[in-house]
């Protein structure tokens, strides 16, 4: 071995011991597949490394292979592979991170992609499509759980499909790869359903397909992106008669969906320009409530109360303590916005509402429905798909009269 390359088997069994003592993995038996499947064989010689709470830094493993290493196997660190879609250069030395634009491929966190897995509890033989092959790490732990010829992933970037399946060779596996947006690309596979349904890219709106191509019975894990707030860790179980259910399991955030991303990046700044008529009132409720109360509960009962909003809180950049809760009509400029604006030691704040929607207005009533339900958990909500669209339930998923 090099002197430049550590002993691979320490730094996995380092890994899956974090990744058991956080909780991330319960399952013992991921530790072998882990020790199969080396992490670093997936990731690129020049990348980005964005740790839990901090900002990215650049990794090259030529210039400074330790560093490489340590970010290639810390259990809460994501490497960002992919800026623009491709467009950003990122062997190149840019100041900062943001000279490249937003990340649009990863090799993901182990302590998010553990606890998908684990949803899914994957057994040998079992069919498994994967939506987002990535740098093909995933694919190939659910390759070396359940056998090559049982997986199907799917990855919608050709150059990023390209190098997943120089990986994956590398790393000596052989699943079935498809290039193309996993909502509309699926092959007939002569029919066979799948058993699992394991989605690395955060979504909004299930595919119907999804559920369409799996057997009663199936699970389906997915990052779950509606417009308002962070994340979720999702698992739905498909019933007989081709709906989708399940429990809201966790927190989590991917880079959503291609196809699904919507206005999720656009500048606060294009709604205020298309509207530029609004009405003005006040509000006793401190706007920071919506934006920082823990637990994802809140969040999830705004989606389910309030659908088709995105919100944003932006702080004044002078040390005032001042800052500004924006509410946005997530089908892009043109529509409703609301701002409220927070000043300390005022008991009143003043609101700024556009369009058709009074979005300040339903979100301050959505907050007290939240209180009055008991203020639930995030693993009190829920959601089904069906044929018809997509719903959130409060408790039972089946609605009551």
């Amino acid at each position: 071995m090099r002197s430049d390359v550590p002993d691979v088997r320490a730094l996995v069994d380092a890994l899956a011991d974090r990744l058991t003592v956080s909780g991330a993995m319960t399952d013992p038996s991921w530790r072998e597949v882990l020790r199969e499947v080396p992490r670093h064989l997936f990731a690129p010689p020049v990348a980005w490394a964005a740790p839990g709470g901090g900002g990215p830094y650049r990794i090259d493993v030529r210039k400074d292979p330790a560093r490489w290493w340590e970010a290639v196997y810390a259990p809460g660190t994501v490497v960002l592979t992919q800026f623009e879609d491709g467009a950003a250069d990122i062997t190149g030395e840019p100041d900062e991170p943001g000279e490249l634009g937003a990340p649009t491929s990863s090799l993901s966190a182990p302590d998010i992609v553990l606890p998908f897995l684990e949803l899914l509890h994957p057994i040998p033989g079992q069919r498994i499509l994967d939506v987002g092959t990535g740098n093909g790490w995933t694919a190939a732990l659910l390759c070396e759980r359940v056998g090559d010829r049982h997986v199907v992933s799917a990855e919608v970037d050709e150059r990023v499909a390209a190098q997943a399946a120089a990986n994956l060779e590398t790393a000596g596996y052989a699943p079935e790869l498809i290039v193309g947006d996993a909502a509309s690309c699926l092959p007939d596979g002569g029919g066979v359903p799948f058993d699992i349904v394991h989605v690395t890219c955060g979504v909004a709106t299930l595919p119907y397909a999804w559920v369409q191509r799996a057997r009663p019975g199936a699970a389906i894990a997915f990052p779950w992106m509606p417009d308002f707030g962070y994340g979720y860790r999702v698992r739905l179980d498909v019933m007989p008669d081709g709906t989708a259910l399940g429990r809201l399991a966790g927190s989590a955030g991917y880079m959503m969906m291609r196809s699904q991303r919507g206005h999720r990046s656009t500048p606060v700044r294009e709604w205020t320009a298309a509207v530029e008529d609004f009405a003005t009132s006040e509000t006793r409720l401190d706007p920071r409530l919506i934006w920082h109360t823990p637990g994802g509960g809140l969040e999830a009962a705004m989606s389910m109360l309030v659908p088709g909003v995105r919100a944003a809180l932006f702080h004044d950049t002078e040390p005032t303590g001042e800052s500004t809760l924006w509410l946005l009509d997530a089908a892009g400029p043109g529509g409703p916005w609301a701002s409220v604006d927070y000043v300390p030691g005022k008991d009143h704040f003043t609101v700024e509402q556009a369009g058709d929607r009074k979005l300040w207005d339903e979100v301050e009533a959505a907050y007290f429905q939240w209180v009055r339900w008991g203020r639930p958990g995030l693993d009190r909500f829920g959601l089904t798909v069906a044929p018809d669209g997509q719903r959130v339930w409060l408790d039972d998923p089946v609605p009551h009269i």
